[in-house]
């Protein structure tokens, strides 16, 4: 079944629909505007340009989910952005948490990107045709967002005895996080099979087969025993969010009735 407009899509499956949209912008907004926070402070010139890149690209694609969720009845993209609460949004807790040092910032952005690289690969099928078409345009960003990941990571891992330690530290403390990112929703299984988006057990179990290989060949191991974090899909995120969300809506607040 195809669905080519917002009107050929009703009922569970448009329910479904909209809880995707809503956790894959959400996700891209939150971790977009945290890698904001580099600009000015990365470690080189390159870097800080890349990732205030990366962060521009991500907020940019937020904006894109959201405005298909306003083609499907939502509120406009920045009142999307600007108005909701914290239990509002449904981003996984991998995208909410502090940037920390540059260790755990950049393997935050490769696990992040190597999931969403595949995410993003499988709804290039998606059986609502304007998600398929929006994301064959967004694959092209996000090749470069993933190389920029997995080359820090690559060389970090394997560099100095320190800067190993620091990775490892902090892929030690964020993989539950990231496997948080495909923590199933009630509208999930709708999702995988109206053919609009991937399933979420399948997508996990491509993505560890992935992320295994490349770390171990960057000198770092998964942690073991891992138990998932869970929650940033029913709007439960870690006491960041507050802090983050005052920062990102600060400005709009000031005047939401504001014509920029």
């Amino acid at each position: 079944m195809q669905f080519s407009t917002a009107d050929d899509i009703q009922d569970d499956a448009r329910e479904a629909l909209i809880d995707l949209l809503y956790r894959l912008g959400d996700d891209d907004l939150m971790i977009g505007h945290r890698h904001t926070e580099w600009t000015g402070l990365a470690p080189i010139l390159e870097a800080d340009i890349a990732f205030s890149s990366i962060a521009q690209d991500q907020i940019g694609q937020a904006r894109a989910y959201y405005s298909l969720l306003h083609n499907l009845g939502e509120p406009d993209p920045d009142t999307l952005a600007f108005a909701r609460g914290p239990e509002q949004f449904r981003c996984a807790s991998l995208c909410v948490l502090e940037k920390g040092d540059w260790a755990r910032s950049v393997v935050r952005q490769y696990l992040y990107d190597s999931c969403k690289a595949l995410r993003l690969e499988a709804l290039t099928e998606s059986a609502y045709e304007p998600l398929a078409k929006l994301v064959r345009k967004l694959r092209g960003e996000q090749k470069y967002h993933l190389m920029h990941a997995r080359m820090w990571v690559s060389r970090l891992g394997n560099a100095t005895r320190e800067s190993h330690a620091l990775m490892q530290a902090a892929l030690n403390e964020l993989f539950a996080h990231a496997l948080g990112m495909f923590e199933p929703t009630g509208g999930s299984p709708i999702v995988a099979a109206s053919g609009i988006g991937p399933d979420e057990t399948t997508l996990c179990d491509a993505w560890r087969r992935q992320v295994t290989e490349f770390l171990t060949n960057s000198g770092l191991s998964l942690p073991e025993d891992v138990k998932p974090v869970h929650g940033g899909r029913r709007g439960e995120h870690p006491s960041e969010m507050v802090e983050l969300l005052d920062a990102l809506q600060q400005v709009y607040k000031l005047d939401p009735a504001a014509q920029w």
